[in-house]
């Protein structure tokens, strides 16, 4: 009888409720075996707006993972964005304890505690603190100090803290569709552990998630988290133009975003035509393709143009010569890496998790098709993330993956593949 570890990922956007579930064998080896996708209704900019529908949808999106995976899971990572995310920067200092001057996780301990200690208003939650670096007697640069010789521990965190109405909404809208929460991360974070690596991360990079409500950054230098922030725009924006622009109802502008948008109207063909269907629900009518992109390009320009704007006012623009990193959905409107590039003069790159890469064999929803049937494996960039939140961090600290005994893992794994195309055929 197989043992193993099953660990969920629940991305909670305003667009779609994404869950996950993997089975982590060996040295972290991980393997998606359950994936359930349903549309998000309760939410606004990444805020929860009405918990009964978000948890509604939170249920029907783990129940497709869990029917998939041949079993039941009881709690979850659970992913967190919106607008009231905030962050700073703050330093701790202790001294070492114990005759020997070794320092221990206890001291370690103490001092991210003391980094902890900052203005929190009454109405805000402090979601992690992160360590960025750690200096003994006055040497820098120090990942790791356990087991150093030293006198004096001090650290550099970088605190993320959120609104509590706003994390306690989605608690809640967890709990009521039946599940646990392991733990509430911030979903750049998340997304940042499945699409930067190791180098880009030491060398400075910013990751940028294109999210339905929201648009999230987070800045990496020397290996540690420098900035994050996010801004209150993303995908559904440029659908609602799209809806406006061509008089069109907004989900059929969201099909026709994905399937047939550019943000570089100039490269398109102007006798191109597109079907779009007519405001009234009841005809198709034909339309350019370059109309449509021409309603694209203002938008995405804003939100890259607000994201230099928030590299520059947060001093990381000179800290990033890894470049950007685009993922979410967004990010996969053609002439995205080169749009962004040519306004934040950085190299852009478009970045996208290696465990759902079987997917390009069953979605057959061409909404999720691109041209050359490349597949949108960026759309899950935040819940693949969770899943590896969970095992750097939850499984080695707070111990609350499952274990689970299954007779029936080879059924699993070889089932995924036919039973996936029904669960896609289902989202629009």
């Amino acid at each position: 009888m197989k043992r193993r570890k099953i660990v969920t990922g629940l991305d909670i956007g305003t667009t779609k409720i994404c869950a996950l579930i993997a089975e982590v064998s060996g040295e972290n080896n991980i393997e998606i075996v359950g994936i359930g996708l349903a549309p998000s209704n309760g939410l606004r900019k990444g805020i929860v707006v009405d918990i009964d529908k978000t948890s509604h949808a939170i249920k029907s999106a783990v129940q497709k993972a869990e029917r998939m995976a041949g079993q039941k899971v009881d709690s979850a990572y659970v992913g967190i964005a919106g607008s009231h995310i905030k962050s700073i920067n703050s330093h701790g200092v202790v001294a070492v304890t114990g005759d020997e001057k070794e320092i221990k996780e206890s001291d370690i301990k103490r001092v991210i505690d003391a980094a902890r200690i900052v203005p929190v208003s009454a109405e805000e939650d402090i979601l992690h603190v992160l360590p960025r670096e750690f200096i003994v007697d006055g040497s820098p640069g120090i990942q790791d100090p356990l087991g150093m010789s030293g006198v004096r521990l001090e650290v550099e965190t970088h605190i993320i803290k959120g609104a509590s109405t706003s994390i306690q909404n989605l608690v809640k809208s967890v709990l009521r569709a039946g599940l646990s929460v392991d733990e509430v991360v911030l979903e750049p974070l998340a997304s940042s552990q499945a699409v930067l690596s190791d180098d880009e991360k030491d060398l400075g990079a910013v990751l940028v998630d294109i999210g339905g409500g929201t648009t999230d950054v987070i800045v990496f230098h020397e290996g540690s988290i420098a900035h994050t922030s996010v801004l209150p725009v993303g995908g559904n924006h440029v659908s609602n133009d799209i809806a406006v622009g061509l008089r069109t109802p907004v989900s059929e502008a969201e099909k026709i975003k994905i399937m047939h948008g550019s943000v570089l109207p100039g490269e398109i063909d102007d006798q191109e035509k597109i079907e779009v269907l007519a405001a009234s629900g009841k005809e198709r009518k034909k339309l350019s393709r370059k109309m449509l992109c021409q309603v694209i390009e203002p938008r995405m320009t804003e939100v890259f143009s607000m994201i230099k704007k928030e590299l520059n006012s947060a001093g990381s623009a000179d800290l990033t010569p890894a470049g950007m990193i685009l993922t979410g959905g967004a990010s996969l409107l053609e002439g995205s890496e080169k749009l962004a590039s040519d306004i934040t003069e950085l190299p852009v790159r478009i970045g996208e998790p290696d465990y759902v890469s079987g997917l390009s064999n069953v979605i057959d929803n061409p909404v999720y098709i691109k041209k050359g049937d490349t597949i949108p494996r960026a759309i899950f960039s935040t819940a693949v993330g969770l899943i590896e939140f969970a095992l750097e961090n939850g499984d080695a600290k707070n111990n609350n993956l499952r274990s689970n005994s299954s007779n029936n893992s080879k059924e699993i794994v070889s089932g995924f593949f036919s039973k996936l195309k029904s669960w896609f055929s289902e989202f629009f």
